[in-house]
């Protein structure tokens, strides 16, 4: 994997890259560190990377000026900071995970292994998706998503009000950072249960999910027992 250490005090920086190669060994391709915002936007539109390690004060700048810019990218974002006051509203802007400094080995290899081996509980505390428009970023209200559409290595987000928006994460980036109320229904499809209508099972064994507005959406075969048991449908 190709990781990026954004860490404006040289000393720390290296202490997260020794424990990331400790910990990551033959599994890191490639580790760089900038040591401000403007070097790691520079070094970001160039290289592309699977994750990004980022402090949130960088000389003084506040990390949040671009946090909407790394959660709207293809790459997942691990926080490291020592504003452990910051961690609810970083975790709302969906980052994978908030490491507060001081940190030791054994708490940076639990933030990777949420990154390497995702859990089948999702997180409870993203409630903003940043979505990049026309070279601006915005944040949208996780509330108002009706469901998710994979796209390759984009999705399609679909929205109660009817509009769609194009996200940089794939299907399963994104499922690491959904609430617990969405719901994996199919390798291309994920959906906000609480707005949930009925089920309908047509020939073939074929299962169509009816959202509200008459939205209809597949459910895989394989999925469809266990779905209906965890719903009480």
């Amino acid at each position: 994997m190709k990781i990026l250490i954004i860490e404006d005090e040289p000393a720390i920086a290296r202490r997260t890259q020794r424990l990331t190669q400790s910990i990551l060994s033959e599994q890191i391709q490639h580790i760089h560190i900038c040591h401000s915002v403007e070097s790691g936007l520079a070094y970001l539109a160039e290289q592309e990377i699977d994750l990004l390690l980022l402090d949130l004060n960088l000389h003084g700048a506040d990390g949040f000026s671009i946090l909407e810019q790394m959660v709207a990218a293809p790459f997942h974002t691990i926080v490291i900071s020592a504003y452990k006051e910051k961690a609810i509203t970083a975790f709302e802007y969906g980052v994978l995970d908030f490491v507060p400094k001081p940190f030791n080995q054994n708490r940076l290899a639990k933030a990777f292994q949420r990154f390497q081996k995702p859990s089948s509980e999702s997180s409870t505390e993203t409630k903003f998706l940043s979505i990049q428009k026309k070279g601006r970023y915005q944040m949208m209200a996780i509330d108002n998503l009706l469901y998710i559409k994979g796209a390759g290595i984009y999705a399609e987000l679909f929205f109660k009000d009817g509009s769609k928006e194009i996200h940089n994460k794939n299907l399963d980036k994104l499922s690491q950072l959904l609430p617990t109320y969405f719901d994996r229904i199919h390798k291309s499809y994920i959906i906000n249960k609480q707005e949930i209508e009925e089920i309908l099972v047509e020939p073939g064994s074929k299962y169509t999910l009816v959202l509200k507005g008459d939205i209809h959406v597949p459910i895989s075969r394989s999925r469809y027992k266990s779905l209906r048991e965890k719903w009480g449908i």
